[in-house]
Formats: C-alpha cells, structure tokens, sequence
C-alpha cells in the first residue's frame, strides 16, 4: 500500500518539476543557484529536480554562466531539442500532413502527402495517417527522438475525442484516435497521449506558439471551410461544447445559395476554397492569375473579401477582437483580400468604434494547424514533466 505521505510527496515532486521546466522555458537558460533563486525553491531542491529533468531527456546542461552571485560560474540548465519531441499531425481535403517538433520548438521533420479525403471512407483514409505516423515516427527515432504525444488537426467540429460533423469528408461521429492508434511493437516508444481537435483552433495555437505570439487575436482559417479560434490571454476560447468558431456559417446573405450545413448564404459559400477556385485545380493556379491580372480571379477575390469583411463585422461586434489574423488559404491571397476586407470592416463599424481592428496576415500560413497539433502537445510536456519519469 502506497502511503498518503508518498503520494503527496510524489504529487509535490511532479509540481516542482513543472515550475522549474516552465522557469527555464520562459527565461533560460539559467544556473541552478538562478533557478533556485527565480523559483523560490531551495538548491539542494532544484538541484535533484534538475538532475531529474535531465534523466528524462527535457533539458540539457552547458557552457559557464554567471548564476547571480559572486565565486565560479555556474553551468547552465537550458531545454534540450536533442531527446524528447512532439508529433503533429492533420488530415485536410486534399492532403495528410504530419510533423515533428522538439521542446525547444524547433520543427525536426515535415512531411505532406497527397490525399484524396473529401466524402471518403474514414477507415481507408486513417490507414493512409497511419502509415504516415509509422514513417515519420522511424525517422524520428532515428535521429534519436522520443515522441513523446500526438495531436491531430482536424476539418471538423471535435466533442469529446470524438469528430462530431467533417461536412466536407463526409464523415460524422468518428472515434479518429482508436483507427490512428500503433501497435506498440510500430515504433519503440508508443505514442500516447493522442489527441484530436479542430483544426481553426489549432491554427490559432500554431501562431500563438509559432508565428506572431500575440496573446489576443481571432484568427481565420481559409480552406474548403472557414473555421475561427479565438485566442485570448494566450488560450483558445471553446465555448461550451467546444464548437465555438464555425465562422464560415455566418450568414452573410438571407436567402443566398443552399450550404452544405443546412443554412442558406453562408459564408462559406462565398470565400470558401471552393468559391475561390472555381474551374481551377489549386491555390497556387489562382495566385498565378492574380498576378497576371486575370478579371475572374480578381472578381472572386472581391467577393470572398467583401463576405469576409461582413461575417467579420458581426465577430467583432460579439467578440470585440483587437487583431484579426487571416490564415490558411487566405495567407497567400491576402494581397487581393486585404482592401475589401478592410474596406467592408471600416465601413461597418466607423460608428461602433475609432478604428476596425488590425488586420494581419498569418506568419505560419498553411503550416498553422500542423504546428499548433505539435505545439500543444509540447505545452503538455511543459506542464506534466513529471509523466516522462512515471511519476
């Protein structure tokens, strides 16, 4: 029987950990004698939690600093990038993607493949993101990676582990995790934990994390759908269920054409990937004829901005956002957007306010969800070092 007292002292322990591992994310790198310092904790204290952050592979030691005080430099604790990683990973309409991110948030390996996902079968296209994770896990393990978790970006609104509604997959009520989930023989190391969530929201922590670092901020993901998280203090707002963002179901125009939600006039409809590209095959075929000045592409443009411009009237209205990020397919397009965006916002809200809020391009772009999948497992890390030693 494991004593009260055990418990609590391994509960303490697990605390410690987690204030001295955020210490040195947020500042290092420091001495153990700063630390100790820094954290309030004593220095026979820092030093065991250090020697145990060591043993699990999240920090390294190296180089002579000053720690603060008078005598020999001290040597100084910093995040390692060399042992411990997290494994990000997205499923999209027309491609799978997954990458690895080290705890000093350093991508190690990106890998995208072309996928056919839209009204798929959800078991034939998990056993393609399987494999994907058996590839990209072997290449971590080579270059002497632990993966330390998973996360996965979805197309979708997410309950409970569980992916609800992915109109655009043609999938509903998919337990995503147990279809993804390796045999513990596929890689050295099982991955676990494995979670899933939206992939707007998991844009918006990719560039909190990786791009801008502006702790407030709506950001707006383009694709076929148009999701949006909203960033706040640092943290993704989810509302209640956690299906806040579904922006691209604003109704921008009663009685407009049908959606694929039921709705009519959403905004979808018109700045959706679909509505942007027309005839045409990609993102990048569109930007070609942008900037050879063709009409249809610039009238398409047009229209999304000024749908944009009102659906996003109506969020700063109920939301009252001071930045406005434009992710996703938009980042590229947001030379042509940027005008009638800022146009229909000035207009809308010149009697609510002194100025709309700034509108910005995403400094991640397509890579925003794959990275915030990764990201929010190293946030776990960071906040639980304690499970990496069995504690």
């Amino acid at each position: 029987m494991v004593s009260s007292r055990g418990v609590r002292h391994d509960s303490m322990r697990a605390r410690n950990l987690a204030v001295v591992l955020a210490t040195i994310d947020r500042s290092g790198p420091h001495t153990r004698a700063a630390l100790a310092e820094r954290t309030g904790l004593t220095k026979t204290t820092v030093s065991s939690l250090v020697a145990d952050l060591l043993e699990a592979g999240v920090v390294t030691e190296s180089g002579a600093v000053r720690g603060g005080e008078r005598g020999r430099p001290g040597v100084a604790v910093s995040m390692s990038g060399h042992r411990v990683a997290a494994l990000g990973l997205e499923i999209n309409i027309d491609y799978l993607a997954a990458c690895v991110v080290d705890l000093t948030r350093a991508v190690r390996l990106r890998r995208v493949r072309p996928s056919r996902n839209r009204d798929s079968d959800p078991a034939e296209i998990l056993e393609g993101l399987r494999d994907l994770v058996k590839e990209v896990a072997a290449e971590a393990e080579a270059e002497g990676l632990r993966l330390a978790g998973a996360a996965l970006a979805v197309p979708g609104t997410v309950e409970d582990g569980v992916l609800r509604s992915a109109p655009h997959l043609g999938w509903r009520d998919v337990r995503v995790a147990g279809l993804v989930d390796l045999p513990v023989d596929a890689v050295s190391v099982k991955i676990d934990p494995f979670e899933i969530d939206n992939e707007a929201n998991l844009a918006a922590l990719g560039e909190l994390w990786f791009g801008s670092r502006e702790p407030d901020f709506l950001y707006v993901s383009g694709e076929i759908g148009i999701g949006a998280g909203l960033v706040v203090e640092g943290r993704v707002f989810r509302g209640t269920f956690g299906l806040a963002g579904e922006l691209g179901h604003v109704v921008v125009v009663p009685d407009g054409p049908a959606c694929r939600c039921g709705g009519r006039g959403c905004l979808e409809v018109y700045a959706g990937q679909d509505a942007l590209l027309g005839e045409l095959s990609s993102v990048g075929e569109l930007v070609a004829r942008l900037e050879a000045g063709d009409g249809r592409a610039l009238e398409a443009c047009e229209v999304a901005g000024h749908a944009l411009g009102v659906a996003l009237t109506s969020a700063v209205h109920l939301l009252d956002p001071g930045r406005i990020v434009l992710g996703g397919i938009f980042a590229p397009l947001y030379r042509w957007l940027e005008r009638p965006v800022s146009e229909g916002l000035r207009a809308r809200l010149a009697q609510m306010r002194g100025r709309p809020p700034a509108l910005v391009v995403s400094a991640t772009g397509g890579d925003a969800a794959v990275l915030g999948a990764a990201g929010l497992i190293v946030q776990q890390i960071l906040a639980e070092p304690a499970r990496l030693l069995g504690l």
